[in-house]
């Protein structure tokens, strides 16, 4: 989980998106890149309702059949594991990665997106290496002074809902990129 305010954790070429934005930007992902090609990075822990966007995400991604998927609620990838889990991916692969994020009340719910890495628990103070080509970032909740409190008291209903909204975001994606080849 990371915190987005002035100072982005996903560069500065972020993009807001809402659910209904995201397919496009998963189409321009699958339009440059085979999805042989890449590896999603679902980062996040299914011990707390807020940061389980990514392992959420994961799983859906796993059950739809995409081949290179790192981070599931079966097998998690947090900061307990995330330098080892990154080695795992084949060099030649493009990373998405994906992390819950805590955000100004106007974003909640939302998405901001980025051709540039994300820095997974920058706001807790955690030291975690830049992830990602590309990088989906989830607002599920306002940012406050205690961002592990209120990722424990997020809505897992509102977390699933986001979860499936990319999952069908990167289906879309794909399928409208296969059309237009």
């Amino acid at each position: 989980m990371h915190e987005l305010n002035s100072s982005s954790s996903v560069g500065s070429s972020r993009q807001k998106m809402t659910a209904d934005q995201l397919s496009s930007f998963f189409q321009s992902i699958f339009t440059a890149h085979s999805v042989d090609h890449l590896s999603f990075v679902c980062i996040g822990t299914d011990r707390s309702t807020g940061d389980a966007l990514g392992p959420f995400l994961g799983t859906l991604l796993e059950q739809r059949g995409f081949k290179h998927v790192i981070g599931t609620l079966a097998n998690p990838c947090d900061a307990t594991n995330l330098t080892t889990r990154l080695k795992t991916i084949p060099q030649h692969h493009i990373v998405v990665a994906v992390d819950a994020c805590l955000g100004h009340p106007s974003m909640v719910g939302q998405y901001y997106v980025s051709c540039k890495p994300l820095k997974p628990a920058e706001s807790v103070g955690g030291r975690l290496p830049e992830v990602g080509h590309y990088s989906v970032a989830g607002v599920v909740n306002v940012s406050g002074p205690k961002p592990y409190w209120t990722l424990q008291m997020t809505s897992l209903y509102h977390v699933m809902q986001m979860a499936e909204q990319i999952a069908s975001a990167v289906d879309e994606g794909l399928a409208h990129a296969l059309l237009s080849q």
